[in-house]
């Protein structure tokens, strides 16, 4: 019985035997009519030739066995019967009678002979149909249907797939169900926050969306800022000047309404005095570099011997220029009361302003009292003190000749 090229390929596949008792051939028998004795050679598979070191040494010997022989031949294989076709093919009938096989038909072997159709669109095979007459296209297990828009149209012309994976549905996670609540927005901007912050730390972007505002420019920016407060604090806020008595004569006698308004007169009964005058106070003002301006200055005179306060004073508003040692005029009112004319303050101050021929030597004693300035000045929160001494300073006027 001849083999085709498909029943003897598929016999090397362990294809199943027949079960028709009409196509199986009858047992072969003798000359005397009997069976035939069974040959003596070892039955193996019909596919042991492939795994000849598996099998005796008879097997395959050609001197001792001339009949047998190993080899993919139809001769080489046990007569299993009429073979079966693959399923879904033409036979070989049909396929003669044929010139072209049809085109709805499955070729098996159509992809690895290179004589059949082809189906495989690797290798842009699918993409060369007009050139390779070969190829054959599958057709769709669905209807067409007109394409409802130019997408649907595009996609028709398309290669078809073989297999389509069905997209998965949506998946929620616990973190992204906690994202969609309040608490999970808060936490994801703590998060954002906290990674700009890190990412600013480490010098990767700016501040406010820009790329030059780093931490490097914050800390350069910081510092030549303070630099520059610095610089501005040094020229604008005014020092405390330095102050002392201008010329040999510290005090020196007053005039105008002010003078007018206290009385000059030194009595023992009861003991006291007063007079007016005017305190040369030279101010320093070299440390400063812009202008110096007082809001007002008070003055307290007091004698040094016993420290008793004998005069006071007050001074407005009064603007100096800078890097100067200019002088002012502070009026003050000396005006004090003793229990009796023994006291050593009204003592000391009545010879200083008693009347020089009233002196043998015709010089009259000079007196030593400290001057206190409590000043307001502007651009200082609080109020400043300054001081200064006079030694042997004379009395601003002279008393009559007769007076007491």
């Amino acid at each position: 019985m001849d083999y085709d090229r498909k029943s003897t390929v598929s016999s090397f596949y362990g294809a199943r035997r027949s079960t028709d008792i009409l196509n199986t051939n009858p047992p072969t028998t003798g000359r005397g009519g009997q069976y035939a004795v069974p040959s003596t050679r070892p039955r193996v598979d019909s596919a042991s030739s492939f795994y000849a070191d598996r099998q005796s040494r008879t097997s395959h010997d050609l001197l001792n066995h001339p009949g047998q022989s190993a080899g993919y031949n139809a001769s080489s294989f046990f007569d299993v019967g009429r073979q079966e076709p693959v399923k879904g093919g033409a036979d070989e009938e049909e396929e003669e009678e044929e010139a072209q096989p049809q085109a709805d038909s499955w070729d098996i072997y159509a992809d690895f002979n290179n004589v059949g159709p082809r189906y495989s669109t690797a290798f842009g095979i699918g993409q060369r149909q007009t050139q390779d007459s070969s190829y054959h296209q599958l057709p769709s297990s669905t209807p067409l249907v007109a394409p409802k828009s130019e997408t649907d149209a595009e996609s028709a012309l398309a290669p078809v797939e073989l297999v389509t994976v069905p997209a998965l549905g949506p998946e929620w996670q616990r973190s992204e169900l906690k994202s969609m609540t309040k608490a999970g927005k808060r936490e994801l901007k703590g998060k954002e926050r906290k990674a700009k912050w890190k990412a600013w730390n480490h010098g990767d972007i700016g501040l406010f969306g820009t790329k030059w505002f780093t931490k490097k420019f914050l800390v350069f920016s910081v510092f030549g800022l303070c630099v520059l407060i610095g610089i501005v604090l040094a020229i604008t806020i005014p020092r405390v000047p330095g102050i002392s008595f201008g010329g040999s004569s510290p005090l020196t006698q007053l005039s105008g309404s002010f003078n007018d308004s206290i009385p000059t007169e030194f009595t023992r009964s009861p003991a006291n005095f007063s007079f007016p005058a005017y305190a040369n106070v030279q101010v320093d003002t070299s440390s400063n570099i812009i202008p110096l301006t007082f809001n007002s200055i008070d003055a307290e005179v007091w004698y040094t011997s016993t420290s008793m306060q004998v005069a006071t004073g007050y001074f407005g508003k009064k603007t100096l220029p800078a890097k100067s040692f200019p002088v002012i005029q502070i009026p003050l009112n000396f005006s004090y009361v003793a229990t009796n004319d023994t006291d050593p303050t009204w003592v000391a101050w009545y010879n200083a302003c008693k009347n020089a021929a009233t002196d043998q030597n015709g010089v009259r004693p000079g007196v030593n009292f400290e001057l206190i300035l409590k000043m307001d000045i502007a651009g200082l929160p609080t109020t400043q003190t300054a001081s200064t001494q006079a030694a042997n300073a004379g009395c601003p006027f002279e008393l009559p000749v007769n007076s007491q």
